[in-house]
């Protein structure tokens, strides 16, 4: 693909991210079923509403997916991610209302079938625009396999599942409260309000007793509900109304007479004690008018306008009627007081509406038996594992309290409800297949259900229907259940949740073995982005100013599980130029391997202390990498990647291997060749799940077998390359390097300037370390004069620095300033007071060390052995300098 001797000078992500995406699908690199001997995995999307553009948070929630889905196909896994969209239901259906409404027009001016072409439009242009969005953000998806909500497989899996349910009693239809949206005019689910705080009023309430003997005082934030009161509650250990129970109340306005009862619901203490009860407009009245059998009068219609029960109101809207209605009752005496109150109300997450409490005849799921059997294998260790562990007591508190669920939605676009009525008979049918003729009176005058269901019912069968269930198709056989799922903390209830019921109702198994759980992206403040804040960031935008890999870096590295993060240009940036980093070292290197090929590469002979060094801390590199992607933890893997490459690869192996490269020794110069090809070759394999596109250019320049890194194996911890005496050598010498460069800038010597360098060695083996690396040490430190030896003394005028192994001596006539001196390495003692304090502290804490590792005690104790012995030598030069 690529021209192998030459890098252009700098990255280009547009150049280069189209190119390989095109390459990625022509070799069809991400489709599953490629190697039938391997072990399989597999992640399902969550499918994205095909409302509009994807946003930043679905751009972190595919990273992370990718990240793993990339790593595991490289680990030698027959990998299956599989994409789809959701039909979104309510969502929709509001944008393309909307649309019309641009156009004057209404879903009812064209009727069910011709508002569902439309539908099917907007549903194609905004697929094509996700599936577009995809390929920008480089997801390895395997679009063969792609599936919709609305597809006809789903759609059968959607009807067995309720058929079935419905046979076993488990889905019913009934008359209960409900969320009603009356802009919508449908039923919403809970994840469809949104609750705002709202500064309004508590009303309090003179209900006077039916035989004038007084009234009793209730309150309430909808006043205009009274007019559905069919009771007053009060606890049945409520000494001051104990007498009233079983007295009638005439109720103001509409003159009803309405009974005081007894229920342990009320709380005594709170308010006045006493309660209206209103069961056709608020969930918990329902439940107690249940109880005591009490009417249900519905006072408004499915558009919040006021009905025929309302009296004099009939005809207002529900905001009008609490105007004229409160004005009238305290022109009546009865509403008594008025107070400020701030409360929390539902508005419908789509048309904004303020959500109604409604009493409606609609379907629903028994929730509690499908439960039990989750709730079992989540305490039995057979359930899901949750990450962050945290969320699985949320998840089973939940599951623990959980109410039924109502399915119906009174809309036009999706899964309509397979219940089929007989308008000669009124006989109910549910049945897989569409009903033609009742079984009951043979009659073929039969009426669909018009209304469709939740989208959360079609979504919580994702994981397995998109393979092919209810059939037994070689993919549900191989890929189910699947490995883990991705997605916010926010939907764990919603989505989660139901996926889990079902899968074990349908397929006596759970349908992800991990749940990771991402939080939300917030802006740069904190705040969470919406359009009213101005403040959303298009993950397009950001890919186009500063490329793929950079964002996708930026966002995964930046996020910790279960916790939301905060996205900042600025990191993108730092992102971008650790991109540039790598593909400069990565430039450089080719400069030098110039006829070398893959099979050149030899890292076992010649080698010298940096290369064996570097070997070691990839292989250490990789070592934790893996572990970290495999927890999760990609935040800290992104801390790890960071390091390596920039400090230990490029910083500072890259500058030792200039030595051997521009040489004349030929066995050392191959030998930095073959490091530095196979460090580099590893390196992009290990970034590759991060940053794709820059790691494949890069790779297919270097030498190497294979068609494409996405599926060149994932480097593999290797004993072979442990080699910690060059650790120790290279620490030595990069302390050293350090110091040196740090006492220059302290006194403005530049590093064009040759310096003399004396370096007392602590002991022999030191000694014999800098002795074997002297040409290190005099190309990096910029000596005119290297002296070493432990006999050696300090030079009156010298700067001095104490590194763990060697004191260093830089004899700077006429630029140093003794009391200036003093000065400098007093601050030096100071810190390394506070630091022996620190691990003193550490290690006389008891609870540290009967929890803490044999070996981490150790470690401790050794360094505050270092740092006590610099404290000293430090000391000691500091009274050396004022004799």
């Amino acid at each position: 693909m690529s021209d192998k001797t030459t890098m252009p000078t700098t990255y280009d992500p547009k150049a280069a991210e189209q190119k390989w995406y095109d390459f990625w699908q022509q070799g069809q690199f991400f489709k599953a079923g490629q190697r039938p001997e391997a072990e399989p995995f597999t992640i399902v999307i969550p499918p994205p509403n095909v409302t509009g553009m994807l946003h930043i948070g679905h751009a972190l929630d595919f990273t992370l997916q990718d990240i793993i889905i990339r790593t595991k196909r490289m680990q030698g896994f027959d990998t299956l991610w599989l994409p789809g969209t959701d039909h979104a239901g309510i969502a929709t259906q509001t944008k393309v209302e909307q649309k019309l409404r641009e156009q004057g027009l209404s879903r009812y001016d064209l009727g069910r079938e011709k508002f569902l072409e439309q539908v099917w439009d907007w549903k194609e242009l905004y697929a094509n625009t996700i599936r577009e969005q995809w390929g920008k953000m480089g997801l390895s998806l395997d679009y063969s396999r792609e599936r919709f909500t609305l597809d006809e497989g789903l759609s059968k899996a959607v009807r067995e599942v309720f058929v079935r349910l419905h046979e076993k009693g488990l889905i019913y239809r009934g008359k209960k409260i409900i969320n009603w949206d009356p802009a919508a005019r449908t039923a919403l689910s809970d994840i469809e309000v949104e609750h705002k705080e709202l500064n309004g009023h508590l009303y309090h309430l003179q209900y006077p007793l039916k035989d004038g003997s007084g009234h009793i005082t209730v309150a309430t934030t909808r006043p205009e509900t009274m007019l559905g009161d069919t009771a007053v509650a009060v606890h049945p250990e409520d000494e001051r109304y104990k007498h009233l129970i079983g007295q009638m109340i005439v109720l103001p306005v509409v003159n009803r007479e309405i009974p005081i009862i007894a229920d342990e619901y009320v709380e005594s203490d709170f308010g006045s004690g006493a309660v209206k009860i209103t069961p056709a407009h608020d969930p918990n009245d329902f439940e107690v008018g249940l109880r005591h059998d009490l009417p249900q009068i519905i006072v408004m219609d499915e558009t919040g306008t006021m009905n025929e029960h309302a009296g004099p109101y009939q005809g207002l809207d529900r905001a009008d009627c609490r105007k004229q209605l409160v004005k009238d009752l305290q022109e009546q005496g009865v509403c008594i007081r008025i107070e400020d109150h701030v409360h929390q109300v539902g508005h419908s997450e789509r048309s904004g509406a303020v959500v109604e409490p409604y009493l409606s005849t609609q379907w629903f799921v028994a929730m509690k038996p499908l439960a039990e059997r989750a709730i079992e294998a989540q305490k039995a260790g057979n359930g899901v594992n949750f990450v962050p562990d945290r969320f699985e007591k949320i998840y089973l508190n939940w599951i623990e309290n959980v109410r039924d669920w109502c399915i119906s939605r009174q809309l036009w676009w999706g899964h309509r409800i397979p219940a089929w009525y007989c308008e000669s008979c009124g006989e109910m049918h549910v049945a897989l297949e569409d009903v033609t003729a009742c079984s009951a009176c043979g009659s073929t005058s039969l009426r669909q259900d018009e209304d469709v269901l939740d989208t959360w019912f079609s979504s919580g069968l994702w994981p397995f229907s998109t393979l092919g269930w209810p059939e037994e198709t070689e993919d549900f056989k191989r890929y189910y259940p699947t490995n883990v799922l991705v997605t916010g903390y926010d939907i764990v209830y919603f989505w989660v949740a139901r996926m889990i019921f079902t899968a074990l109702k349908f397929t006596d198994q759970i349908p992800f073995k991990d749940v990771l759980m991402h939080g939300l992206v917030r802006d740069a403040e904190g705040r969470k982005m919406s359009k009213s804040l101005g403040n959303g960031i298009d993950p397009l935008d950001v890919i186009e100013n500063y490329g793929a890999d950079a964002m996708r870096y930026m966002i995964s590295t930046s996020s910790t599980p279960g916790q939301d993060l905060r996205f900042r240009l600025e990191k993108v940036e730092q992102a971008r130029n650790f991109a540039n980093k790598i593909w400069n070292a990565s430039r450089f290197a080719l400069m030098n391997l110039e006829g070398f090929s893959a099979a050149d590469i030899d890292i076992k002979s010649n080698l010298g202390t940096a290369e064996r060094w570097i070997l070691h801390r990839l292989n250490e590199t990789v070592r934790e990498v893996t572990r970290l992607i495999d927890s999760y933890e990609f935040g800290e893997t992104g801390r790890i990647l960071y390091n390596f490459i920039w400090d230990d690869l490029c910083d500072w192996y890259i500058e030792f291997a200039k030595l051997n490269l521009y040489g004349t020794d030929e066995q050392a110069k191959r030998a930095t060749q073959s490091v530095l090809a196979y460090v580099l070759d590893r390196t992009q394999r290990l970034i590759h799940p991060f940053m794709p596109y820059i790691s494949e250019e890069i790779w297919q320049h270097l030498p190497h077998d294979g068609e494409s890194i996405t599926v060149a194996a994932w480097p593999v911890y290797d004993e072979a390359l442990e080699a910690p005496e060059a650790v120790k050598e290279m620490e030595l010498l990069m302390d050293i390097i350090r110091a040196v460069r740090n006492v220059r800038a302290e006194v403005n010597v530049p590093m064009s300037k040759k310096v003399e360098l004396l370096i007392k060695p602590s002991g022999e083996a030191e000694a014999v370390i800098v002795s074997r690396n002297e040409e290190f040490v005099r190309r990096f430190c910029g000596t005119s004069l290297l002296e070493t030896g432990v006999a050696i003394t300090a030079p009156d005028k010298a700067m001095t620095a104490i590194v763990t192994g060697a004191e260093l001596y830089l004899p700077l006539a006429g630029l140093i300033d003794i009391s200036q001196e003093i000065t400098r390495l007093e601050k030096e003692v100071a810190t390394l007071n506070s630091e022996v304090e620190r691990v003193e502290k550490k290690l006389n804490n008891e609870g540290f060390v009967a929890k803490a590792p044999a070996k981490v005690i150790e470690e401790e104790r050794a360094k505050m052995m270092d740092y006590a012995d610099k404290r000293d030598k430090v000391l000691a030069r500091i009274a050396e300098l004022r004799s």
